[in-house]
C-alpha cells in the first residue's frame, strides 16, 4: 500500500542509493594508488617509465623502459658503430681512387682508358659506401624522433594516471565539444581525460612526420645522383639501382603523409566515441532499483547506452 507522503524514486546519474554499487571501481585500467603527488609524478616521469613505477603501474613502466631502452640503444649505440663501419670499408675505395687518379695525371696514354675504367669502378663502390652512410643517418634521426614521441607519450600517461586517480568521473560529456576540441590533434583526448590517448596520438604524429622529412630528404639525394649518373651513363645497372631507390623513398614518403591523415581523423572519431561512452561506468547503467510508486513493490531495471 503506497502512502500520500511518499515520494517517487528519481533516478540520478552516477547515484543508485546502493551504497555497495555507488562504490564500485569504476578505474580498472589505471589502479588506484596513495601516489598523489603530480610534481613527483612528473619528475619521475623524465626518467623513460619513471612516472608509471612512481604511481605504481610497474608493467606499464617496463614496457616503456624496455621500449626505450632499445631505441637508445639503437639510435646512439648501434647506429654510430654502423657509421663508423660503413666509413672503415670505405676507406680502401677511396684510397683506389686516388691513387688511380694521380695514375691518370702522370701515366703514358696508353694506359689512360685502363686506369680511368678503375677508377670508375672504385668511385662507383665509394658512392655505394655514402648512398648506405646516407640512409643510415636518415633512419637514425628517424628513430631518434620516434624516441621522443615514446617519451613524450610516457609523460602524458604518467600524467593520465595521476589525473584519473584523483579525478575520475564517468559523467557523460558532450561529443560536440570533444569533436570540436579534436579539430587541434589531442585535444578531444585530453578533454575526455585520456591524457595517455593524446600521447599516443603526438607520439604518432612527430614520428611519422619526422619519417616524411628523412624520406623526401633521400628522394632529393637520389635525385641528384640518378641526373648525374644519367648523363655518364643512363643505360647502366646503377642508374637503374638508383631509380628503384628513388621510387622507394616516395612510396615510403606517401604512406607516412597518408598514415598522418588516418591519426587525425581517428582522433577526432575516438575523441567523439569517448564521449559517447564516457559514462558507460556510471553504475546506474546496469541496476535494480526499488519502485513504489504504483502501489506495491516492483523492481526497476535500467540498462542504457
Amino acid at each position: 500500500m503506497a502512502y500520500a507522503d511518499e515520494q517517487p524514486t528519481i533516478a540520478v546519474k552516477g547515484k543508485t542509493g546502493i551504497e555497495s554499487i555507488d562504490t564500485l571501481a569504476v578505474n580498472e585500467w589505471d589502479i588506484p594508488t596513495t601516489h598523489n603527488s603530480l610534481l613527483y609524478t612528473m619528475l619521475f616521469s623524465i626518467f623513460p617509465g619513471g612516472g608509471q613505477y612512481y604511481t605504481e603501474h610497474y608493467v606499464r613502466g617496463g614496457f616503456i623502459t624496455g621500449i626505450e631502452g632499445l631505441l637508445i640503444y639503437e639510435v646512439y649505440i648501434n647506429k654510430s658503430w654502423q657509421k663508423d663501419r660503413v666509413l672503415e670499408q670505405a676507406q680502401p675505395f677511396r684510397d683506389s681512387v686516388a691513387i688511380f687518379t694521380r695514375e691518370m695525371m702522370l701515366g703514358n696514354r696508353d694506359s689512360l682508358e685502363y686506369f680511368q675504367q678503375k677508377r670508375n669502378e672504385f668511385a662507383s663502390r665509394v658512392r655505394e659506401k655514402s648512398d648506405k652512410k646516407m640512409e643510415q643517418e636518415d633512419l637514425r634521426y628517424a628513430e631518434n624522433a620516434w624516441l621522443f614521441g615514446l617519451h613524450l607519450y610516457s609523460m602524458f600517461d604518467a600524467f593520465g594516471i595521476w589525473y584519473n586517480n584523483n579525478y575520475r568521473s564517468t559523467e557523460l560529456r558532450s561529443m560536440k565539444k570533444a569533436l570540436l576540441w579534436s579539430i587541434i590533434p589531442g585535444f578531444g583526448q585530453m578533454y575526455n581525460g585520456e591524457f595517455g590517448k593524446a600521447g599516443l596520438v603526438y607520439m604518432s604524429i612527430i614520428g611519422a612526420s619526422a619519417s616524411i622529412r628523412t624520406s623526401q630528404r633521400m628522394v632529393e639525394y637520389y635525385l641528384d645522383r640518378k641526373h648525374f649518373v644519367e648523363q655518364e651513363s643512363p643505360n647502366s645497372e646503377e642508374y637503374e639501382k638508383i631509380a628503384e631507390r628513388v621510387t622507394y623513398y616516395r612510396k615510403n614518403r606517401n604512406q607516412y603523409i597518408w598514415g598522418i591523415a588516418l591519426i587525425y581523423l581517428y582522433s577526432m572519431g575516438d575523441a567523439a566515441v569517448d564521449a559517447l561512452l564516457s559514462d558507460f561506468d556510471n553504475p546506474l547503467h546496469l541496476a535494480i532499483l526499488p519502485d513504489l510508486t504504483n502501489g506495491g513493490a516492483q523492481a526497476l531495471f535500467t540498462f542504457d547506452f
